[in-house]
């Protein structure tokens, strides 16, 4: 796995970052997601929308069946999945269904719990498990660094 963050992963990220605040200013989590394609046109983007909608509301799960519905299998190959927080193993299988090619991550499962017990708050009720334990010929890159990472965990925290 390749954890080398480009510039434009990390802008990128900072899209993600911005609809998890969005996504924690409406009630929810803070996770958020952008779909792009090979030439890095954003195809589309979702926040978390767990208690709008219901506990399935991940947008790197609405995500991937946004792609299934609307791209080609060598478009979804082709484009990459930036993300707030590294897929659950629901959103992991979900992209692997749709055979997303990368996914590029700003905190991983495993810092994400950290922070969760470092805040005293819930965990997930299921086990995080690394993205490329779960799907298969993918290309993965996380977690980011610096005030991207920090900024990320802040939100975790409130």
């Amino acid at each position: 796995m390749n954890k080398t963050l480009t510039s434009t992963d990390n802008h990128f990220l900072t899209l993600c970052i911005d609809l998890a605040e969005e996504a924690l200013k409406a009630g929810d989590r803070p996770f958020g997601s952008v779909l792009v394609d090979k030439d890095n046109n954003i195809l589309s983007k979702a926040r978390n929308k767990v208690n709008a909608v219901n506990a399935l509301a991940h947008p790197e799960y609405e995500l991937a069946e946004w792609a299934l519905n609307n791209l080609t299998e060598d478009q979804r190959k082709e484009s990459t999945m930036y993300t707030s927080g590294e897929h659950c193993p629901m959103c992991a299988a979900a992209n692997g269904m749709a055979g997303i090619g990368t996914v590029v991550y700003a905190a991983s499962g495993r810092q994400l719990n950290q922070w969760l017990e470092e805040f005293d708050l819930p965990l997930s009720p299921i086990n995080m498990v690394p993205i490329e334990d779960i799907v298969k010929e993918i290309i993965v890159r996380g977690p980011a660094e610096g005030e991207l990472l920090e900024r990320i965990k802040k939100l975790h925290g409130k």
